[in-house]
């Protein structure tokens, strides 16, 4: 099998490293060498926020080269067209259909663009588009929107479901599991 890439990107506070940290965690329960990098410097101030995992037999290195990624899953509209570079060109786009206004659009010295689906259209082999955040908050958190996105990565990964959901059963704190495991469900059978 060759190294796979997965892209997981959005801003502070969205749970992209937990989310990161529970995809390792599959990876290698399902028998791959894993490999994760994380770039979060301003994260705490609604920075950016991105990691990379990268898994296979052999893996040499936790950073893709710009148009090598099978997936990116994007917590946020315009982070996902930010990073929609390093896809291959039939790599699959889950993204959030989620706006968080960077500073300069928030100051109003920029407008954010209209038009980020359709671009991630265009740019990208297969787009999936979740109302990760409004699934979320009909469950009661809307912090469980990284898990709802990692359901719907689940669904089109070639890994036995009950790995997934293990994982979520050792990994997430027990007063949340029930939540965590509906918004991993709301993702699994998300229908675009």
């Amino acid at each position: 099998m060759k190294t796979q890439s997965i892209l997981i990107c959005g801003v502070g506070g969205q749970g992209i490293l937990t989310a990161s940290d529970l995809l390792s965690d599959v990876l290698l329960r399902a028998g791959f060498q894993v490999k994760k990098s994380e770039v979060h410097g301003m994260s705490q101030r609604g920075g950016d926020v991105v990691s990379t995992v990268r898994f296979g037999e052999q893996v040499f290195s936790p950073l893709p080269a710009v148009g090598e990624t099978d997936y990116i899953l994007a917590f946020e509209k315009l982070e996902a067209l930010r990073h929609v570079r390093y896809l291959s060109p039939r790599g699959i786009v889950m993204v959030n259909d989620f706006v968080w206004k960077p500073l300069p659009v928030a100051a109003g010295f920029a407008t954010y663009p209209g038009d980020v689906v359709e671009q991630l259209r265009k740019l990208a082999g297969e787009l999936v588009v979740i109302p990760a955040t409004g699934i979320a908050s009909e469950l009661g958190n809307e912090k469980a929107s990284n898990v709802v996105l990692i359901g719907l990565l689940a669904s089109r990964m070639k890994i036995d479901k009950a790995v997934w959901l293990e994982v979520l059963r050792k990994k997430v704190p027990p007063r949340l599991l029930e939540l965590n495991l509906k918004a991993f469900e709301s993702g699994y059978g998300f229908k675009a």
